[in-house]
């Protein structure tokens, strides 16, 4: 298969350039990746259906990945709970090497073909689940068998590579294969393929949340509550939808635990 997250840099000579140039240049290549995530929503559409489909039904989205791959899924994984008031088993991130691998690299880890299931196996996995490989490359072994795992048992299976024709691409249902071409710094998939699963992962998460019911018009009104800046968010949410006043908005909104459950008891 070709690799284009191995191909040489566009550029040469950066350690030749200046800071300026550095940026512009950096700034250049960022501006690709929009572009080729959008030539993969055709592909991400059927699969976000589906992914509502099952979540509806207690259904669970596991992210797999190794490194900066890895540690995007878990970050995504993260925010659902305190951005939408859904449980933390809703979303699940997987890195190889486990949470260790999130600060340091870990020696070998995404090289075992059977080390991403078993990191699934704990949580009890059905085929109503779905399981979303992340690998730049599109060989990563810890994915690959994963994926093929999953897919045996009927979960609905997706993945997000950066390389056409992978072996990740050919074991998944919904196959993302996001090209942005060849890194600022060769081989560095931190980069341009890290933003592009970035925006993939934001896309994919989002659409589901709104779709299950998690927003109301275009607000987070399941939001936790956990700081004050938060707190004022919801607060003002419900000065504007019930035209209350700030302290009684704030008095209600604390009363109740979060904008969703503020607003129902005004129906």
């Amino acid at each position: 298969m070709e690799k284009i997250t191995e191909k040489s840099s566009l550029y040469d000579n950066l350690d030749q350039m200046s800071v300026q140039e550095l940026l512009v240049n950096m700034n250049n290549e960022d501006k690709k990746v929009a572009i080729a995530v959008e030539k993969v929503i055709p592909q991400m559409e059927p699969l976000v259906e589906n992914i509502v489909k099952r979540v509806k039904q207690g259904g669970r989205i596991f992210y797999l990945g190794a490194g900066t791959s890895g540690r995007l899924g878990v970050l995504d994984a993260s925010e659902i709970p305190p951005t939408y008031g859904m449980p933390p088993t809703t979303v699940i991130g997987l890195v190889a090497g486990g949470d260790t691998a999130l600060r340091n690299a870990v020696e070998n880890a995404e090289d075992d073909e059977l080390q991403g299931w078993k990191d699934i196996l704990p949580f009890k996995p059905t085929a109503q689940d779905t399981v979303i490989g992340i690998a730049a490359s599109g060989t990563t072994p810890y994915v690959i068998g994963a994926i093929k795992e999953a897919r045996a048992m009927g979960c609905l299976t997706g993945c997000i590579t950066c390389n056409p024709d992978s072996p990740l691409g050919a074991a998944s249902e919904y196959p993302m294969e996001v090209i942005v071409g060849p890194e600022f710094v060769t081989g560095s998939s931190r980069m341009k393929a890290g933003t592009a699963t970035k925006l993939i992962l934001n896309m994919i998460s989002t659409s589901v949340m709104i779709k299950i019911g998690r927003v109301k018009g275009n607000r987070m009104v399941n939001m936790q509550l956990t700081n004050k800046k938060l707190i004022e968010r919801g607060t003002k949410m419900l000065v504007d939808l019930l035209h209350l006043d700030y302290e009684e908005a704030k008095r209600v909104l604390l009363l109740h635990g979060s904008v969703e459950k503020a607003l129902s008891s005004f129906q």
